[in-house]
């Protein structure tokens, strides 16, 4: 059998001070910022209990530390198309490098600076805070490419802004898209980008209008983007189309550009056309410079107003989250651990089997080969006592062989089956636990899940309407009339209206 090394088992859990002190400064932000969300933090920490009897976690682990709670919004797109003008326009200081001396080909992450300088640190930063959404990232980099994940400094980097308009928000500036010519690793962190953001901003060059020749990338970043359960997220972008103006036919332009947006999945949502409002429109043609203008200036109104909601996009996000946690565990996670202890509980009862039927057998051979009685054969033998202790012995030792190759062929399956990443980690841990020298055979269920374990379950994602709803409480007013304020007002409609009935003579 194929021996799995020893480094690619789940790792024993490690000391859990880190992480608890980790939650009580999340807890300690959201009471002063979002204090609607404590309570989601509350039920993570019920679901991460749970998850520790499966062997889903470690106790290093949680799954509110999984979920960045700040709202991150992403900028991808291809090479020059914009990317750093536009964030520099939004953020109005010239932070990022523009023009052909943008050579950068980091991540740049950039966030709320408190010393009033702007500052660039490296990547390191970002992937030794814990408070940061790309914590351990240097991990992940390194499973895809070996001896990478020790240069996070070249592909990340940390840029700290005193602007007010990153208060409460994240936003990342990505490398020019190219997905014939990217590196493993580049894609590693822009998938993983992707998967935290709450907005993904995706910027296409109106200079180079040859969307036909870039068909991986346009399946990369619309055909997959739009296949997912959030493609709302999503907002594509064609910049710079000031160029076209000069173009007898830029309808034609644009055209193409959404012909083959469509073509590759994009079918909804708005395409957004916008350029510099810092460059001067050269077009003598008054009218054609304003309708130009115009769609300019609706344009970035809408995707400033969507990149001003990510703070309330999040944190309905954060409760989808988990209660999509909470419903892998009870509909995917559960029921693969079930049939992966099955098929273990088979290959011992099996292994166990055959080996003690060999045993019987061989016995008979040598019984109706000797010469020997069986009279005689069962008088040469020892007391009854002793041969009972052999017996039981030899069915323990042939019991634990079985159950340790039980064990390594399972683990083998799993490495040989499932793809690498996130679920197969979580398996690993899970079937840990569940093949451990104390985890009864017979049993058919996994290890800490029962009918009571369901219902903790299912009680988590019914509380996922509750926080819905004070969210909704918070950000909606179906009545229109603000209950809060006509308490603290005698002189509302409300008051008024009660005080004349308590006035009026029966």
């Amino acid at each position: 059998m194929k021996q799995i090394p020893e480094n690619t088992l789940p790792k024993p859990p490690q000391h859990t001070a880190q992480l608890q002190q980790r939650i009580k400064q999340l807890e300690t932000h959201l009471a002063s910022e979002n204090p609607q969300l404590l309570g989601v933090v509350t039920s993570f920490r019920k679901l991460d209990k749970i998850a520790y009897r499966l062997g889903l976690l470690n106790t290093d682990q949680s799954y509110a530390t999984e979920v960045p709670w700040w709202p991150l919004i992403s900028i991808l797109g291809t090479f020059s198309a914009g990317k750093s003008s536009f964030i520099n326009y939004y953020l109005d200081s010239e932070l990022q490098l523009t023009g052909n001396q943008a050579v950068d080909d980091k991540f740049t992450v950039i966030t709320y600076g408190r010393d009033g300088t702007s500052r660039t640190i490296p990547g390191r930063a970002l992937d030794a805070d814990p408070r940061f959404p790309f914590y351990g990232i240097s991990d992940d980099i390194e499973e895809v490419e070996k001896g990478e994940g020790s240069k996070i400094d070249t592909y990340m980097q940390l840029k700290a802004l005193p602007s007010d308009v990153l208060k409460g928000k994240i936003l990342i500036d990505s490398p020019g898209f190219d997905a014939d010519d990217q590196r493993t690793a580049t894609l590693r962190i822009t998938d993983r980008i992707v998967n935290l953001s709450d907005l993904v901003l995706v910027f296409f060059d109106a200079r180079h209008p040859e969307p036909g020749a870039m068909k991986d990338t346009l399946r990369h970043l619309v055909t997959e983007a739009m296949e997912r359960a959030d493609s709302n997220k999503f907002i594509y972008i064609l910049n710079q189309i000031d160029s076209t103006a000069r173009e007898d036919n830029p309808e034609e332009v644009v055209a193409a550009w959404q012909r083959s947006l469509a073509q590759n999945g994009l079918t909804a949502g708005r395409f957004y056309r916008i350029y510099n409002p810092n460059i001067e429109l050269q077009i003598e043609d008054e009218t054609v410079k304003a309708r130009f203008e115009q769609k300019r200036d609706a344009d970035l109104a809408d995707i400033q107003e969507r990149m001003d909601q990510v703070e309330v996009e999040r944190a309905y996000r954060i409760v989808g989250a988990l209660e999509h946690t909470a419903k892998q565990i009870s509909e995917n996670w559960i029921p693969m651990v079930s049939r992966l202890r099955s098929k273990w509980r088979r290959f011992i009862l099996w292994g166990d089997g055959t080996l003690l039927s060999a045993y019987a057998a061989l016995a008979i051979w040598y019984t109706l080969r000797s010469e020997d009685s069986v009279a005689t054969i069962m008088e040469s033998l020892p007391a009854p006592e002793i041969i009972g202790g052999i017996v039981a012995a030899t069915i323990l030792i042939t019991h634990i062989l079985v159950r340790r190759t039980s064990t390594k062929m399972i683990f083998s399956w799993i490495h040989k089956k499932m793809e690498r990443g996130e679920e197969q980690q979580i398996m690993l841990r899970a079937m840990r636990k569940n093949t451990s020298f104390w985890s009864p055979i017979l049993r058919k269920s996994p290890s800490g899940w029962s009918r009571h374990t369901l219902n903790r379950v299912m009680n988590i994602i019914g509380d996922c309407d509750t926080h819905t709803q004070k969210l909704n409480d918070r950000y909606t007013m179906p009545s229109g009339i603000d209950k809060s304020a006509a308490d603290r007002d005698p002189a509302s409609p409300e008051n008024l209206g009660a005080e004349s009935e308590e006035t009026t003579p029966q």
